[in-house]
């Protein structure tokens, strides 16, 4: 059974909460790697239950991105500081998984769990207000 737009966004937004209390984890068992991990897809399910109201998904990262920086950021329905966020967590996430060698500090993983939270605590409210009209 297909669900409604509202329930494939509230559904990815449970995803990306997943994978922030996952990121907690992760970082506590001292697994920074994972964490940073964790806390980008967090913010990656995020940004994917805010264009799932538009209809919108790409199977690469930079498209989600790029679309809702383009769709909500530059026309000022979410604070410029949250793409800088998002591109910070997309970059580490990215030398984490792919650069031979990189090592992540407990406080680079912390601080990657920052962001993602701070993302999260920007999306949430939008995303309930949405909610509510569907």
């Amino acid at each position: 059974m297909e669900g409604s737009l509202k329930d494939l966004s509230q559904y990815r937004f449970s995803c990306a909460k997943e994978n922030l209390e996952a990121a907690k984890v992760l970082l506590q068992a001292g697994q920074f790697k994972s964490s940073v991990n964790r806390s980008y897809y967090a913010v990656f399910h995020g940004l994917r239950a805010v264009t799932a109201l538009d209809k919108f998904d790409s199977s690469k990262h930079s498209g989600v991105i790029a679309y809702f920086n383009h769709t909500y950021v530059k026309e000022g329905i979410f604070d410029k500081s949250i793409s800088k966020l998002v591109d910070t967590c997309y970059r580490l996430r990215e030398k984490a998984d792919y650069q031979d060698f990189f090592i992540v500090s407990r406080e680079m993983a912390q601080e990657q769990l920052e962001k993602a939270e701070k993302i999260l605590r920007m999306l949430e409210p939008y995303l309930n207000q949405k909610w509510e009209t569907l």
